[in-house]
């Protein structure tokens, strides 16, 4: 692994689902177990040698610039970048690139789902100089909720699948790449991910490997899953005793 990966966590999404519960906040914001969601996020990342972050932000992105300027630094790096349109996850992700410096590789995830994936699988990947990147694919008995991934026998990412039900290998939303596939991505506005992106550097022969693996995992995209997130992190975080930042 590089000495200096950053991790860049998209959090400027409007949240329609959810936003009639919380209109001021936007939804990585949303507290649970008395911080922010996303300051679980980083601290997972936190735990597993990331020292660097850029936040990207969009709708309400005041309430998360303010938090971040009052956060304690506990030895991290943490800038935050403001979109001043909706640029997609992938446009997202080269727009706070930008702020990166020469961090080298680029953890992308999203602020506002938690994957407790170890890591040290894919900084194994990244070890062998031709891998271009890395996907966190889960393990999971209900994949009917999320994107799901294809890959061959050597873990190597063919393509992204559609929903489907019963026990698959879903998409985390966790990507790792090294610094020099930026170039490839398609330059359009707004540029996703899933759709744009990933086609786009196959296609072009770019090896992506896939991690593959069994982990906690909580998107709080829905009311319902959003309810479950006081539990997730009092269960993955059993000794905090935080105090209350967002009421």
């Amino acid at each position: 692994m590089s000495s200096t990966p950053c991790a860049i966590l998209l959090a400027g999404g409007r949240g329609t689902r959810i936003s009639h519960l919380r209109p001021d906040v936007p939804k990585p914001m949303i507290p649970a177990g008395g911080r922010p969601f996303i300051e679980w996020v980083i601290r997972n990342f936190q735990s597993q040698g990331v020292r660097r972050f850029v936040v990207s932000l969009g709708h309400l992105a005041e309430v998360a610039e303010a938090y971040f300027r009052e956060r304690q630094t506990d030895g991290l790096s943490i800038n935050t970048v403001r979109e001043t349109e909706p640029l997609g996850t992938g446009g997202g992700f080269l727009f706070a690139a930008q702020a990166a410096g020469d961090a080298d590789p680029l953890l992308l995830a999203n602020g506002d789902s938690l994957a407790l994936a170890d890591l040290t699988g894919v900084w194994r990947w990244l070890d062998d100089p031709a891998v271009d990147g890395v996907v966190v694919g889960l393990e999971v008995d209900d994949a009917a909720r999320y994107g799901g991934l294809e890959v061959d026998r050597e873990s190597r990412l063919l393509r992204f699948r559609e929903k489907q039900a019963g026990r698959g290998l879903i998409n985390a939303g966790v990507y790792c790449f090294r610094r020099r596939m930026l170039a490839s991505f398609p330059r359009k506005t707004p540029l996703s991910m899933e759709l744009d992106v990933f086609p786009a550097i196959l296609q072009q022969g770019a090896r992506l490997m896939v991690h593959v693996c069994s982990a906690p995992f909580l998107d709080i995209g829905t009311p319902e899953s959003l309810g479950e997130a006081e539990q997730f992190v009092a269960r993955h975080w059993p000794r905090q005793n935080p105090a209350t930042i967002l009421k």
